[in-house]
This record gives C-alpha cells, structure tokens and sequence, in this order.
C-alpha cells in the first residue's frame, strides 16, 4: 500500500493559500482515484482508492503543518506503511510558480510540515512532490514576507495551473515513483 500525503492547514481560512498546495493536490489525486474522505482517526482525513493501479491511503493531516508529522507517523504504523512507499505533496517556495519536482529524500527546505515529518520519522529518506508557489517578487524578501506569501491566496491563474498543468506534471512524478524511475 501506497501513503499519499498533502501537507496544509485545515480550516476555510486556508483553503487556498498557497502553503495549502499540498491538500488541493491531494484532493485531486483522491478524486481521480474515486476515493472518499473520512475523518476521526490519525489527527487527519483519510480516503483510500486505487491509483494508477496501486493500492493507496491519502492523508490530510489536520494537526496544522507544524505537527503534521504526528499524523503521517500514525497512520504508517496502524496501515505498516513502508517508508519506500511514502509521498509527501507539499508547497515550495524556491520551485517557480506552477512547476513541480520531486525529490527522494534531503533537509526540509524550510518547510515545518517536512520539519516535522523528518522529527517524527526520525528520517529524511521519503519522497516528495514540490508543487511550486515561487517568492514574493523581491527576491531577498524578508522572513515575514514570505510567511504571508505562503498564508495567502492563490490568484485564479495559480489555482487554475494546480488544478491542470501542476496536476497533470504530479500524477507523471508519482507513476514514476511507484515505476522506481525517478
């Protein structure tokens, strides 16, 4: 079994701030696999279904992305979820905006959803899909800047990408990480 995990803040206030990239593609991604989304256990959502012919659990966390680790952990241990078989789908502000990469293991890049996961897996050798938000436009942007970058609004036009082009470029990275091609 496959864990698909997006990262994000619960609540309508974050809905679709950029730092909430991870949930909106996660949501996609379940919708293509016709799965349905529980809540209650693991301090998240759960749905699972079948993508791209594998077996998959997708995972909101809802403890907010600082302690989003708690709720991965769970949820690996109760399903015995191989690390080899977890990815994390998470906002990136140094990936331009509406790109997307993936990258099998390394430091959290400022994350604190992937701060967090690495704290409680005790690892940084999981896969992740950066889903690019960019910077603000100045690039020596300070701490606070970027902070209400990430925790506001998507445009349209960014919305509109993650639901197409960024989707379409996440579903190519995870088949090639089921596949062991990328």
């Amino acid at each position: 079994m496959k864990l698909i995990v997006g990262l994000g803040n619960p609540g309508p206030k974050y809905e679709t701030t950029r730092h909430n990239a991870g949930f909106l593609m996660v949501d996609s991604i379940a919708e293509k696999a016709s799965a349905s989304w529980s809540t209650g256990k693991f301090d998240g959502e759960l749905a699972k279904g079948n993508f791209l012919g594998e077996s998959c659990t997708f995972l909101k966390p809802m403890t907010f992305m600082n302690l989003s680790g708690r709720s991965v952990s769970a949820v690996m241990r109760f399903f015995k979820i191989e690390l080899e078989d977890v990815i994390v789908l998470h906002d990136d502000i140094d990936v331009p905006s509406g790109k997307v990469k993936t990258k099998a293991n390394g430091g959290h890049g400022g994350n604190n959803g992937i701060r967090s996961i690495i704290e409680c897996l005790g690892t940084r050798e999981f896969h992740r899909v950066k889903l690019g938000v960019g910077r603000p436009e100045d690039n020596g942007a300070k701490e606070q800047e970027v902070h209400n970058w990430v925790l506001g609004p998507m445009t349209d036009a960014e919305l509109i990408s993650l639901q197409r082009e960024m989707l379409d470029a996440t579903v190519v990275r995870i088949k090639g990480i089921f596949d062991k091609s990328l």
